[in-house]
């Protein structure tokens, strides 16, 4: 598996997996009726640096962001998003992805990453436990899940090695 950064040409790949998994509604706080054109722009914002995971063939079978959480002087704590082809689960494909963006978030500087919105039942709750994040604390019934009702929402924190010679 390839992983490297997203291209403006990637987006038509990415947007079926993005849409699908948005409009289940069961893994992210974002309206399931976004359109094309505003999930592009919250994706591929420039303020985020992007990536696109590529299995052997060269399909797009994930991907995932990186940016600044906060801004000013807590521009230091980096927030990711991932997606990965539902299709594609169990593949070691999220892994991948998260233990890149956490190698970019220290290379780039960041000395934390915080998870804003992670529904507690959402099964990447375990691989993100398994690379460190611990939950900082939880929102109780915050998510309208379509199949279990009202759940929790994680926040989740990791603090991140600073590699020499990161920038920031």
């Amino acid at each position: 598996m390839l992983i490297r950064d997203a291209v403006a040409e990637d987006w038509p790949r990415i947007w079926p997996f993005w849409h699908r998994i948005v409009a289940a509604a069961e893994t992210y706080a974002w309206d399931p009726d976004t359109s094309e054109e505003a999930a592009r722009a919250l994706w591929m914002s420039p303020a985020k640096r992007v990536y696109v995971a590529e299995d052997d063939t060269g399909a797009v079978v994930g991907s995932a962001y990186l940016a600044p959480n906060y801004g000013g002087p807590a521009a230091g704590v980096a927030n990711a998003g991932f997606m990965v082809d539902p299709d594609r689960t169990g593949q070691g494909i999220g892994r991948a992805l998260a233990e890149h963006v956490l190698t970019e978030a220290s290379t780039h500087g960041y000395h934390s990453m915080v998870f804003n919105a992670v529904v507690e039942t959402n099964p990447a709750v375990a691989l993100w436990k398994s690379l460190g994040f611990t939950v900082l604390a939880t929102v109780p019934d915050a998510y309208d899940h379509p199949r279990r009702g009202r759940v929790g929402l994680h926040i989740m924190y990791k603090a991140l090695d600073r590699p020499e010679g990161a920038d920031g």
